[in-house]
């Protein structure tokens, strides 16, 4: 994001973040990669500058263990002496053009169901991204719920951990319960 200040000054994320000093300063941009496994990754900004660091505390504060590459991405960033990092997410947005087929999986089913399904809480009982894919648990419903990697794409995210706490859409579909839709807990309290 490049901020209109005073006028048609535009200023770069560079000069932003000398001008506020230790201040923090909101950017847009994409996700560049983001491997959970060495606990970060990095964001390129819209307007361009440096890479831009992303923690996984940083990111499991905003209520996810990962974010899949390419996704938009909102963050606060300051400058510190390794160089610009984020300190706060505010919100992602799934990669672009993931979803222009739908999956075989949602082929068949009444589209205004799919619509209309709730957003339910539920918790992972385990994910095997190597295999693409996994199980989750509605909070008071005895039956797992699968979840494919591809959803889980779709939905802004790239892996899953056991325990974490999901907002699920579910469908009944060609393996049984089915999750079209995942969500960080978090992200889901705030629609």
């Amino acid at each position: 994001m490049i901020q209109t200040l005073g006028g048609d000054r535009r200023y770069s994320l560079e000069s932003e973040l000398r001008q506020e000093d230790e201040e923090n300063v909101i950017v847009d941009g994409k996700v560049k990669w983001f491997d959970p496994v060495k606990g970060f990754g990095f964001v390129i900004a819209d307007e361009g500058g440096p890479d831009i660091l992303l923690h996984a505390n940083v990111l499991r504060n905003f209520g996810q263990s990962s974010v899949a590459d390419g996704a938009r991405i909102q963050i606060e960033v300051q400058r510190t002496d390794r160089g610009v990092q984020a300190t706060q997410v505010i919100s992602i947005q799934p990669p672009e053009g993931n979803d222009t087929l739908p999956l075989a999986d949602f082929q068949d089913l009444d589209p205004e169901a799919m619509a209309n399904a709730p957003l339910e809480p539920a918790r992972v009982k385990w994910f095997d991204k190597a295999k693409g894919f996994g199980f989750a648990n509605v909070f008071g419903k005895p039956e797992d719920v699968f979840i494919h990697i591809e959803v889980l794409r779709r939905s802004g995210l790239a892996d899953l951990q056991p325990g974490e706490a999901l907002a699920i859409r579910v469908v009944d579909g060609k393996r049984g319960l089915m999750a079209m839709e995942v969500n960080a807990w978090e992200v889901a309290l705030k629609r």
